[in-house]
């Protein structure tokens, strides 16, 4: 089954966030934006095919969602600073993830 239509997707939003280095809302609501496209696709993935993207759906997702709560909870510049940089590249590591078991899956 051919998953070129979300693993583009998946592409875009890795670029939209790839350069995110600084914790600003702006920053932080590009992320947010970009966790939700990935919440979907991943979820429409999921329910595609359940064997290839179900662990996906629930270890990586689970990560990001973590991530995201642990910068809204950050208390102090530097430690919200840390937590965005470290929320953005457990998001691209879970982007990444997916885009390759997309190839795979060919």
């Amino acid at each position: 089954m051919g998953y070129a239509k979300e693993r583009g997707k998946l592409e875009k939003l890795s670029a939209k966030i790839a350069g995110l280095d600084v914790y600003n809302e702006k920053s932080f609501d590009i992320l947010i934006d970009v966790h939700e496209q990935y919440s979907h696709t991943i979820r429409i993935l999921k329910n595609k095919e359940s064997e290839t993207f179900g662990e996906l759906y629930s270890k990586e997702l689970q990560e990001v969602k973590d991530g995201r709560k642990s910068v809204k909870e950050s208390e102090g510049e530097e430690t919200r600073q840390e937590n965005f940089v470290q929320y953005k590249n457990i998001m691209l590591s879970a982007i990444e993830k997916t885009i390759q078991a997309t190839k795979d899956s060919l």
